[in-house]
């Protein structure tokens, strides 16, 4: 599959569409507390994604049969929402979502702590969303697409954090997942040039012991293999001209 190059008008539903997301999640995060199920947060975020318009990119996405990927603690992506996973005080939670404005998507992750947890646990969520903005300096015209994998994984590994290398972040536009993947490592090549109407989805995913990772039987959710825990930062951005643009984060909230 080609890269594809918006034009201004997709360029604008897709801002728009990362608008709407960026809501959705500022509205999960302040309902995520201690004794909600993994699903009560599932079936709010569908709730909050349809108020605006919007249809779940997720849901039914080859089969996944939710709207949120909630994914707690060891849980890396993909964790499948579920009336008896109950969320305790101290857990991490990884909600990956994604709507569709217009026939266009936006798909955005954030890891929040519930209630007091470990001082390495919030260590891990801010390192993780550090990387995807060390990874993102190199989002620029002119560059190449794994500058911005060599960044994020670096800044990781200098700290000493497992950086996951059997998923990657992914363009994105009419379709969820588009050309091209983007690694979260050092891959040792260049990649393709970046040019000015790329659209991508970055979004390391970080562990705080080794990258290696398994899929459980459910075939969807990805946990770290040693059991420890792992964060999830992701945004969809736009290359420009000049600095990347985050369609779903607004600069008041960088």
């Amino acid at each position: 599959m080609a890269i594809t190059i918006k034009s201004e008008r997709e360029i604008e539903l897709m801002a728009e569409a990362g608008k709407i997301l960026e809501r959705v999640h500022n509205e999960l995060e302040k309902a995520l507390r201690p004794g909600m199920s993994t699903k009560d947060i599932d079936t709010l975020g569908e709730e909050i994604i349809r108020s605006y318009g919007c249809i779940p990119s997720f849901l039914n996405y080859n089969g996944y049969p939710a709207s949120i990927c909630v994914s707690v603690n060891q849980e890396v992506v993909h964790g499948i929402p579920d009336k008896h996973r109950i969320i305790q005080e101290g857990d991490i939670v990884s909600l990956d979502a994604g709507v569709i404005y217009k026939g266009y998507h936006s798909d955005a992750a954030r890891t929040h702590a519930v209630g007091e947890t470990s001082e390495e646990a919030k260590k891990l969520i801010q390192v993780t969303k550090e990387c995807f903005f060390e990874g993102i300096k190199f989002a620029k015209a002119g560059n190449h697409l794994f500058d911005i994998s060599g960044a994020i994984g670096r800044y990781a590994e200098e700290r000493g954090y497992g950086v996951v290398r059997d998923l990657c972040g992914h363009g994105i536009g009419t379709a969820l997942h588009e050309a091209p993947e983007i690694p979260n490592y050092e891959v040792g090549r260049k990649g393709v040039r970046l040019r000015p109407g790329m659209t991508l989805a970055i979004e390391p995913m970080i562990n705080i012991g080794t990258h290696e990772v398994d899929w459980l039987d459910d075939d969807w959710t990805v946990v770290t293999r040693d059991g420890s825990l792992s964060a999830h930062y992701e945004n969809t951005i736009l290359i420009t001209e000049g600095e990347p643009r985050i369609l779903s984060l607004t600069c008041e909230n960088e």
